[in-house]
């Protein structure tokens, strides 16, 4: 059973992910459809929210039956450092605007921190910031500091869609003064970032390693597109080409620096090793 849960679990979150952006596609882009399909209106109305909900909690727990199998309990001390450091950042951006610019989010994603964060938001920084590390890591298994950086940047290519997405498409956050991408501030990209550092410093710092190196890379980048499919997804079906044009770009760019760090840190060891 366990063996096949990994891959059983990837094709159920696509599944549940089509499914959602179907349901997106078709009432939330023409909520005419709904006075036209009135026993419809009751179940997008619920849906709204649940889906969202649903996903974030999905993924998270796929994810953790995933690394019991691989690692056991040896990702818990990650996932909580990395929960509490994403609710903080969070926090204090809902509240004092830093690092992200304002914004609030409404009820649609459920129960809040404080009022302020709801408690899904922290769980999709974790299994997102995860894939993200073990990308990076693959490209770069030498270099540790340099894969923080990657790793950061992967992350960061999420949001260009997930904003988009969630903020200007739909209502689960709004920002207190719109921004030129999407209704998005540029500083959000910049909060995301520091952010991102912070969170792959602290997976290093705790030798997440040692772990993530049990879980298949392929299965971890699967995981990652699974998550990545909902904001895209969204944004193609809304028109915005731009969010997704840009997200993959940011990829595509993540994946050069990783190159590029790699040959930099392949040309230092050469010199090192080099007889005098």
């Amino acid at each position: 059973m366990s063996a096949r849960l990994p891959g059983a679990g990837l094709m159920v979150l696509y599944a549940f992910t089509a499914f959602a952006l179907f349901g997106y596609a078709t009432f939330g882009l023409h909520p005419g459809l709904l006075a036209r399909y009135p026993q419809f209106a009751r179940f997008y109305g619920i849906s709204f929210q649940f889906f969202a909900q649903a996903q974030i909690y999905l993924a998270w727990a796929l994810l953790a039956a995933v690394l019991s199998i691989y690692a056991r309990a040896r990702w818990v001390p990650a996932f909580c450092a990395l929960y509490l450091l994403s609710l903080c950042s969070e926090l204090l951006g809902t509240g004092a605007g830093i690092p992200f610019g304002e914004y609030h989010y409404t009820e649609a994603l459920g129960a809040r921190w404080f009022g302020a964060v709801p408690i899904v938001i922290p769980l999709s920084w974790f299994f997102m910031s995860l894939p993200s590390y073990a990308a990076a890591r693959a490209a770069l298994p030498e270099r540790p500091v340099a894969r923080v950086l990657v790793a950061s940047l992967i992350l960061l290519s999420w949001d260009l869609a997930l904003d988009p997405a969630m903020s200007h498409a739909t209502a689960y956050w709004v920002w207190g003064q719109p921004g030129a991408y999407y209704g998005m501030p540029w500083l959000n990209l910049f909060g995301w970032y520091v952010t991102g550092l912070g969170l792959m410093a602290a997976l290093a710092a705790l030798r997440a390693d040692a772990w993530v190196a049990r879980v298949p890379t392929r299965w971890m980048l699967a995981f990652y597109g699974a998550n990545l499919l909902l904001p895209v997804g969204m944004s193609a079906a809304a028109g915005m080409w731009g969010a997704v044009a840009a997200t993959a770009a940011a990829l595509a760019g993540a994946a050069l620096v990783a190159r590029a760090l790699g040959r930099t840190g392949e040309a230092r060891t050469s010199l090192v090793g080099a007889p005098a």
